[in-house]
C-alpha cells in the first residue's frame, strides 16, 4: 500500500495531509526516514508518524483494558518501560492505545486498530465525556466542588465546567467523581492541586456511556456492538 494511503486509512491525517508530513520529514518506516509519499509499504512493516507509530486497519478490533499502575501508555518506550502493549499479546489484532492514562492512573482504557475511531474519540471538538474517580488528601469542602465545577486555573489554561461530586469524605481524604470532556495532559490531577488537594488514587471508570465495570486490573475484552456504537454516535 501506498505509503500516504496508509497513513490516511490510520485516521491520522488526510492523504494530502499525509503527503505534506512526508515531505516535511516527519515519517519513518521501519526506523528510516522516507520522503516518498508513493513509497510502496509492505505487510509487517512499522510506519512512524512524528516519532508515533501509526497502524493501518484490516479487520477491525475493538477492546477495552483495564490498565493497572506501572504501565505507559504507548506502543513503545524509548526509557524500556513496560507499556500497555505488554498487557494485550494474546489479542491476535494488532491494536494501539486511544489516548492516554500517566502510568499511575488505572481504569479504562480503549485499544483498537480502527485509525479514524481514535482519531475522532480523542478529538476535543467531539467533546467525548470521561469519567474518574479520585481519591485525595484532605477535605475537599462544598467551596472547593464550587470550584472545580466551574472551572479552575490548571496553569495558563482555565478548565471547562466539569460535573464533579463527592462520593464520600473521611477524615483525612475524599472519593471524588469527575466528569468531563477535556482531556489537557493529567488534567484530574492539576484541577485538585488548583485546589490544595493532592490526588492519591485516580481510576478512569467510564469514556461516554461505555463503563470498566467489574474488569480486573490487566485483563481485557472485547467491546460490544452497543457499545461501539454509542460512542461512534457521538462522535
Amino acid at each position: 500500500m501506498r505509503l500516504n494511503k496508509y497513513i490516511a486509512q490510520t485516521g491520522r491525517a488526510s492523504r494530502r495531509k499525509a503527503d505534506e508530513l512526508i515531505f516535511a520529514g516527519k515519517v519513518k518506516v521501519d526506523g528510516k526516514l522516507v520522503k516518498e509519499p508513493f513509497y510502496d509499504v509492505g505487510e509487517g512493516q512499522s510506519v512512524a508518524v512524528e516519532g508515533r507509530e501509526i497502524i493501518s486497519a484490516g479487520k477491525k478490533a475493538y477492546f477495552i483494558l483495564n490498565k493497572p499502575k506501572g504501565y505507559i501508555t504507548t506502543t513503545a518506550d524509548e526509557k524500556g518501560r513496560p507499556t500497555v502493549m505488554e498487557l494485550v499479546k494474546e489479542v491476535s489484532e494488532r491494536v494501539f492505545p486511544v489516548g492516554r492514562l500517566d502510568e499511575p492512573t488505572t481504569g479504562l482504557l480503549v485499544m483498537t486498530n480502527d485509525g479514524d475511531f481514535a482519531y475522532k474519540l480523542m478529538h476535543p471538538k467531539h467533546e467525548t465525556t470521561k469519567t474518574y474517580r479520585a481519591t485525595v488528601s484532605g477535605v475537599v469542602s462544598n467551596e472547593k466542588l464550587a470550584r472545580l465545577r466551574k472551572g479552575v486555573d490548571i496553569g495558563g489554561y482555565v478548565t471547562a465546567p466539569a460535573k464533579v461530586e463527592m462520593i464520600k469524605q473521611a477524615e483525612r481524604s475524599a472519593v471524588v467523581e469527575v466528569r468531563l470532556h477535556e482531556g489537557k495532559n493529567r488534567q484530574v490531577r492539576k484541577m485538585f492541586a488548583a485546589v490544595g488537594c493532592r490526588v492519591m488514587e485516580l481510576e478512569r471508570t467510564a469514556i461516554g456511556d461505555v463503563y470498566l465495570g467489574r474488569l480486573r486490573h490487566g485483563d481485557i475484552r472485547k467491546m460490544t456492538r452497543a457499545e461501539i456504537e454509542s460512542l461512534v454516535k457521538k462522535l
